[in-house]
């Protein structure tokens, strides 16, 4: 048995590079950018409007001019015009180009127009209202860098440099396995002795966040029937995570497969709780990366959220951050595991703090509802003091 340290670090030496792939736009929300994205064009490509109203030329203003007769109306979309006399205006909305010989916008609210003239009520500054070519950002400029993850926010910005397809890093095939005869379909009722499937459920989920749509399988306790699909899902995916049949019970026979199978074991069982029966391996003909982690609930989701988001992040290049925060209670520490235990945020005083979530062990499903993360306290002193700082591992995103 390794210490949650080692066990973290090794995980992270065996990060896997899976390349990049090309996708429609419409796909790309959550995806990791692969290259860097430069401007085709200036932005805005031209000198904008932002206000509705009218366009004059200020040396018109410095003259002492109020009125100005109207030439037109520029609308949004329509090509470059001029002002043909820069003692007229001509309205303008918003969006539009602004007109040649015309340097100053000003708001229908600080005009009065009546029978094609208009008339100032309000002082105009010189170049107000107008949003400069180029202001924004030049033609040739790196818009995007690569490795950053696209939002809305970079949906936005690959529109409007015409990126209809662009080059992403490659997610991983990955199949997600339950196994255990206790386990029934959620559609079913459970006899007194079953349970309805969830770890599967909560993967399934948690790799859809990461744009992973991964395949489900379950497989009952038998050896022949385990061996049979885990040799096929080796040699189809990049990436197994199982949940149960990993610890030391009699039909535990998930590490004496793979062995046979031929999946080096990196380590099984590591110094921490919930979770220490975790196993993990590579099997070096195909490049396959096990996750094995063990079935209560818990455990599986402190697993999956430690270990493999960490190690999906460095395999598609995107760096590692830490997060800390006080704790708003005392924490006492008894044995010689790494505790991952249950928190709750708050923000008090500017600051992040955890309270810890009334829980009932490894197998307590329902308090993963109420948490926010995980804080992780090593067992190097007896007590954690409140105000204390510790290393916080999210579950969900945090405001």
């Amino acid at each position: 048995m390794i210490s949650f340290k080692d066990a973290y670090q090794k995980v992270l030496d065996h990060c896997q590079d899976y390349g990049d792939e090309q996708i429609p736009l419409s796909q790309a929300t959550g995806r990791i950018l692969a290259e860097d994205i430069v401007a085709d064009r200036d932005f805005p490509p031209f000198n904008r409007a932002t206000k509705d109203g009218i366009a004059i030329n200020y040396k018109a203003i410095e003259k002492g001019q109020t009125t100005f007769k109207i030439e037109g109306v520029v609308a949004a979309g329509m090509p470059s015009c001029s002002l043909s006399d820069t003692a007229n205006c001509l309205e303008i909305m918003t969006g539009a180009v602004l007109p040649e010989n015309a340097d100053t916008v000003i708001m229908y609210e600080h005009v009065i127009i009546e029978n094609g003239w208009a008339t100032l009520i309000k002082p105009p500054s010189k170049g107000q209202d107008i949003h400069p070519q180029g202001s924004d950002q030049k033609k040739g400029n790196v818009v995007l860098r690569k490795f950053c993850t696209i939002t809305p926010a970079e949906i936005g910005v690959l529109a409007a440099v015409g990126k209809a397809t662009l080059k992403v890093r490659a997610l991983p095939s990955t199949a997600i396995v339950s196994t255990g005869n206790e386990l029934v379909d959620i559609s079913e009722t459970p006899l007194p002795h079953q349970i309805r499937k969830s770890n599967i459920h909560t993967l399934f989920s948690a790799l859809g966040q990461e744009g992973i749509e991964p395949t489900p399988l379950h497989l009952a306790d038998d050896k022949e029937s385990i061996r049979k699909v885990l040799r096929k899902s080796l040699q189809e995916h990049k990436v197994i995570l199982l949940s149960g049949g990993v610890s030391k019970g009699k039909y535990d026979f998930i590490p004496e497969i793979l062995n046979e199978l031929q999946v080096e074991k990196i380590f099984h069982g590591v110094k921490q709780r919930p979770g220490k029966p975790f196993w993990f391996g590579v099997q070096k003909e195909t490049g396959t990366v096990v996750f094995s982690f063990p079935g209560n609930p818990v455990s599986t989701f402190v697993n999956y959220t430690t270990y493999f988001k960490d190690w999906l992040k460095q395999s598609l290049g995107i760096p590692l951050s830490e997060i800390k925060v006080a704790l708003k209670e005392e924490v006492v520490i008894k044995g010689e595991l790494t505790l991952l235990l249950r928190a709750k945020l708050h923000l008090l005083d500017g600051k992040l703090q955890a309270s810890l979530v009334k829980e009932n062990g490894s197998g307590d499903l329902n308090s993963l509802v109420p948490t926010d993360g995980f804080i992780v306290v090593a067992p190097n002193k007896e007590v954690y003091e409140i105000g204390e700082y510790v290393v916080f591992i999210p579950t969900r995103r945090l405001l």
